[in-house]
Parts: structure tokens; sequence; C-alpha cells
């Protein structure tokens, strides 16, 4: 979940709104312990504030919804989190996430290229190899590249061309 400073003060003011006896100064550190903050010194530090640029979120051209959904829901881990059509029949826009990763994939036509490289930093590319290994996907047999230039790298390619990354930085 990506929340701004000011959207995390707006929540401490609601706290307060809704919990008069509740101080300004302790609803912030309440909404910096949700936020998994150990206080709101730290968790205003790290959060961005409103103005900043969010991070970038990946289109993926994808052009059967099952298929997506097997690879990316049943085979990668990642959960839906919303659709979006603009009636029923005409193609579909979601986006998934896992972790703090969010990927959009579009069966809009001038949305994505098929045959997108999208990076994917990892903290263990080895449990990543092992939950993968484990899963009967047909045509995927990721292996790990350990000379990859940011690290150890498995590589996987969607249905549709598209290569994901997953690399454990040195």
């Amino acid at each position: 979940m990506d929340v701004t400073t000011d959207e995390a003060t707006d929540a401490a003011r609601s706290l307060t709104k809704d919990l008069p006896d509740l101080s300004h100064s302790r609803a912030l550190e309440i909404v910096a312990h949700q936020l998994g903050f150990g206080d709101w010194k730290t968790a205003a530090a790290a959060l961005p504030a409103a103005s900043e640029t969010g991070r970038p979120v990946p289109v993926l051209r994808i052009f059967d919804e099952g298929a997506a959904r097997e690879f990316y829901q049943e085979f990668l881990g990642f959960t839906r989190l919303w659709d979006h059509r603009f009636e029923p029949g005409l193609p579909l826009y979601r986006r998934i996430g896992r972790n703090r990763a969010v990927l959009d994939l579009s069966e809009h036509h001038g949305d994505g290229t098929p045959g997108s490289v999208v990076w994917l930093p990892v903290a263990d590319v080895s449990a990543w190899h092992t939950e993968l290994a484990a899963k009967d996907y047909p045509g995927q047999r990721p292996g790990i590249d350990q000379q990859a230039p940011g690290g150890p790298t498995l590589s996987v390619t969607d249905p549709f061309g598209n290569v994901l990354r997953f690399c454990q930085q040195r």
C-alpha cells in the first residue's frame, strides 16, 4: 500500500475527530504503527510527500484472461487487486500485486508491447526458485542465472511473450 505523509496525517485527523479524547500526536503514532513503522518520526521520514512521484507500474499486454490468471495468479502467486472493463465484453484491464510489486495487465490494443521485460527486485531468489519449481506449470523450468548483471536472477516468460526477471541484488 502506497501512502503519502499527507494521507497519513489525514488519517490521524480522522481518528481525532472520531475519538475526541485522542490527541493529534497520539493519533499520528497510531497511524505510524498501522503502517508498520516504530513511530511517527520514522514514518514521516520514510513516506513520500504527496507531490513526489510514486513507483512506476508496468503495463503488460495480455490476450487471454484465463491464461493470464493461470500464469500470474496461480503460478507466480500474485493477487488480483482490481479489474476494469468499460462494459461487459470489452477488453480487460487488471491490476495485480505481490508484496510491494504491482503490475497492470491489459487486453487493450496499444497498452504495453508483447515481449516487454520487467525487472523485479527480490530478497531471496532461491526461495522464488523453490516456490516455482514446486508448481507444475507447462513449459516453465526456471533456473537461476548466477552471472546476471544485477545479481542472481530467475527469469520467466508469460504466455504473451513478456519476461519477468526476479533479481536478488548483490
